[in-house]
């Protein structure tokens, strides 16, 4: 029987190319002294200024802020590290984030099921609550970690296996809902039930063989749980 839901958030929660497509193409511009600087900025990351998307290694996928810092710092002047991974967060938790689909009613359906729900991102947490609390999110959720929250991040089941602990499951009985290969086998390491949702940049062929089920998006998440408990 399942029993909780831990979602990843961009790609899951949050259309990918949609909300995140917008930061980077405003991020490199505030970074970048000429076109040609833009262009080496927006290769770095990943990302294609063209059609707002990006390469399917992008670090903006599925890493964290330090590792998309990492990414651009050695074409940056007048940043550390930790001084770019905090403009990053700072710019992360103003993009106004474009919904995968109507959260509310959906998340408030799982509530009224008795599911207990998580989100489990490798964005900070900072950003990663500012975005959860701008959609009426909060109060609607037992437990919210990022890569910094003090459990790892993703492909590490760290942040699964905490939701776990914080709600009393049994990870068998828990979906890991996400968009990427490092959500699934988070979830899979923490013996929980992959899920896999097409809101993101991955395509279906690439996440099938680690999911359960590959779902168009959340939305149809409902439809799948009543053929799990028929």
């Amino acid at each position: 029987m399942i029993r909780g839901i831990v979602f990843d958030k961009d790609g899951t929660l949050f259309d990918f190319k949609a909300s995140w497509g917008r930061w980077a193409a405003d991020f490199i511009a505030g970074l970048a002294r000429d076109d040609a600087h833009a262009r080496d900025l927006a290769q770095a990351i990943g990302f294609l200024p063209e059609t707002g998307s990006f390469q399917p290694d992008s670090p903006v996928i599925a890493a964290t802020a330090a590792d998309i810092a990492a990414a651009l710092l050695p074409h940056v002047e007048g940043h550390d590290l930790a001084s770019l991974t905090e403009a990053i967060d700072d710019a992360a938790a103003v993009v106004a984030m474009a919904e995968a689909v109507p959260l509310v009613p959906l998340f408030t359906a799982f509530r009224a099921r008795g599911l207990k729900l998580g989100v489990a991102t490798n964005d900070s947490e900072v950003p990663a609550k500012a975005h959860l609390q701008q959609h009426g999110l909060t109060g609607l959720l037992d437990f919210i970690a990022g890569y910094d929250s003090g459990h790892g991040a993703k492909p590490g089941p760290g942040m699964c296996l905490a939701f776990a602990s914080v709600t009393g499951l049994d990870p068998a009985q828990v979906l890991m809902v996400g968009d990427s290969r490092h959500d699934l086998e988070a979830g899979r390491a923490a013996g929980m039930r992959p899920v896999a949702v097409l809101t993101g940049i991955a395509r279906a062929a690439d996440l099938a063989p680690h999911a359960e089920v590959v779902l168009p998006d959340i939305g149809a998440l409902p439809a799948w749980l009543d053929t799990q408990s028929a």
